[in-house]
């Protein structure tokens, strides 16, 4: 099997699984508990916070601990949002957001909160100006994704952030498939809020992080305890916190060891064949500021799901998209908002690499994805 869909998970790697079984094995107690157990579990949650916050560089940000990205984007839209209701009733998103902050958003609207969608060109990359014209004095709060999961492309988050704070507002970025990836940007221009997850990392699922300002103010989202300094009720998961420490410290290690630089070297030998290849095939997404593993082509005259179906037979996993929407007959709400031709949305597959693909796994991919999708266009 060739796995090429990192962008929906990624392998967990033997460093977390380690990690994580020293803890199964040996630390069982809650943090929450006064005795020895409970100290050793409660500061094997404080470390791991503390690598977190070291590695978005903010030692002294808040760090909140969740079930994973979607519940950070939820706890950072609504919590955000109505703790700052008193100064207005109005938050922004973009119209490629991920649908955990879409969709909390439209919750908003029904408690009486104005939402307004700022739009992207045809690459994918948030109207600037648009942003500027929509934010208003009561605008509360921006959301807009770091980079985006289904064409990759990396958004202007440092100019966004500027023109919500030059209106008061809060600015926060779902930065879920960035996060270890690309770097974030300096301290000065650092969105207040960030959301994590750590089975993008190489980390286990069912745990992720959002990341606050020093000073930022947020409202739980769920009740039933102390917990994460009463900003998330529930015991923490030490074993999944732990393997998201061991996720961090890894992509940190490997940035260093330039893995990101290998994997955009093996993505662009993949861009290359294919488009080399394969007729009437194009790239979706922004042409150099992509995550890099992440490689959207539409492939004119056939259905991504009906190729994905075939390449899954030869061997190949990839996706059309975002995880959670697979199933959904809806075209991809990602390639409607950059406004593609019809057949180009239809026609898209998403192919993600990380870590664990090699160079022989891309040629292998090269001779049997062009066969595929003229075998698919024939039928």
């Amino acid at each position: 099997m060739i796995y090429l869909d990192y962008n929906a998970t990624s392998p967990i790697h033997p460093d977390v699984r380690a990690s994580m079984s020293r803890v199964l094995d040996g630390n069982y107690g809650n943090p929450s508990s006064l005795h020895a157990a409970g100290r050793e579990a409660r500061e094997a949650v404080e470390q791991a916070r503390r690598t977190c916050l070291s590695a978005i560089g903010d030692p002294a940000g808040q760090l909140i601990f969740t079930s994973g990205g979607t519940e950070a984007d939820n706890l950072a839209v609504k919590g955000l949002a109505r703790a700052l209701k008193q100064k207005g009733n109005h938050l922004i998103v973009s119209s490629v957001e991920h649908h955990a902050v879409l969709q909390p958003a439209e919750a908003l609207r029904e408690e009486g909160f104005r939402v307004t969608e700022v739009g992207v060109d045809r690459h994918g990359v948030l109207k600037l100006e648009d942003l500027r014209n929509a934010v208003t004095p009561e605008t509360v709060l921006v959301s807009v994704m770091h980079a985006n999961n289904e064409v990759g492309t990396i958004q202007p988050i440092a100019e966004a952030a500027a023109i919500a704070r030059a209106q008061g507002a809060l600015f926060h970025s779902d930065a879920v498939q960035s996060f270890g990836k690309v770097s974030l940007p300096a301290s000065s221009d650092r969105p207040d809020a960030l959301s994590l997850s750590a089975h993008k990392l190489g980390g286990p699922k069912g745990v992720g992080a959002l990341y606050l300002r020093k000073g930022v103010k947020i409202a739980p989202t769920q009740q039933g305890g102390p917990h994460e300094r009463n900003l998330r009720a529930g015991t923490e998961g030490v074993p999944g916190i732990v393997g998201m420490e061991a996720a961090v410290r890894l992509s940190v290690r490997e940035e260093k060891e330039k893995v990101p630089a290998r994997v955009l070297a093996l993505r662009e030998m993949l861009e290359k064949g294919l488009l080399e290849k394969v007729p009437d095939a194009v790239v979706n997404g922004h042409p150099t500021q992509r995550l890099p593993g992440t490689l959207n082509l539409s492939f004119r005259g056939c259905t991504g799901e009906t190729l994905l179906i075939a390449l899954d037979l030869e061997g190949i996993c990839v996706s059309t998209g975002a995880a959670c929407s697979s199933g959904s007959t809806e075209p991809s709400h990602v390639l409607t908002a950059m406004r593609l031709p019809a057949d180009q949305v239809e026609g898209s597959i998403r192919f993600s690499l990380g870590r664990g693909t090699t160079r022989e796994e891309i040629q292998r991919c090269l001779q049997i994805i062009p066969r595929v999708v003229e075998r698919v266009r024939r039928a």
